[in-house]
């Protein structure tokens, strides 16, 4: 294998956040946690219609001031992200974020990850018609790094970013810190445990 470039999903991957968000949207639309957990991955645009039948922009606002109130400010980044981050700089890869969230929300997501000074560029849910597991947000990434899909390979936690990446041509790497199980990210190079896991695997001597 050989990349130039590294697409980094950021809720679940590098930060600890997928259950806070699952909570902040079981407020927001009055539904139980449980429904909306596996949905985590997907951008409100997908999700809130899948639980309450349609798409509602003033519920995915009040989501997102109640994630800001209530959640945002105890989350952590997984261990050894700023050690991988690093790493994959250190061997010339290009590093790029891309999320489903909005501009702000992403921003305050890459200040708790320590991430925004080994990246490139970031995308975000004004960068893509459609969120994942649309392809949308993965081929905004492409643009911005200007390289082409098979010059990189995407780092995600959920099965809908292994389909986003797949729609795209994109490969794929898998981490379990998100919460699903090792055989529902696929299609997939390889999956880890978390980002320490990838920092200790040889995939970081490969690229």
């Amino acid at each position: 294998m050989s990349f130039e470039g590294v697409i980094l999903d950021v809720d679940g991957t590098l930060v600890d956040s997928n259950d806070a968000h699952a909570q902040a949207f079981a407020e927001a639309l009055g539904v139980p946690f449980e429904r909306v957990r596996p949905l985590i991955g997907k951008g409100a645009d997908q999700l809130i219609p899948e639980l309450i039948g349609r798409y509602d922009a003033a519920l995915a606002e009040r989501k997102k001031a109640i994630f800001k109130a209530r959640y945002l400010a105890s989350l952590r980044p997984f261990g050894k992200v700023r050690e991988l981050l690093q790493t994959l700089k250190d061997r010339g890869l290009r590093l790029v974020a891309a999320s489903s969230a909005g501009k702000d929300e992403l921003d305050a997501l890459l200040q708790v990850a320590g991430a925004q000074e080994y990246l490139e560029a970031q995308v975000d849910a004004d960068d893509a018609a459609q969120s994942k597991p649309h392809p949308d947000i993965v081929q905004a990434a492409l643009r911005k790094l200007e390289l082409r899909a098979e010059r990189c390979v995407m780092v995600g936690d959920t099965p809908y970013d292994a389909e986003a990446a797949a729609r795209a041509g994109v490969a794929f790497i898998g981490l379990r810190c998100g919460g699903w199980r090792e055989s529902q990210l696929r299609p997939a190079l390889a999956v880890y445990a978390d980002p320490a896991a990838l920092l200790c695997s040889d995939f970081t001597t490969r690229t």
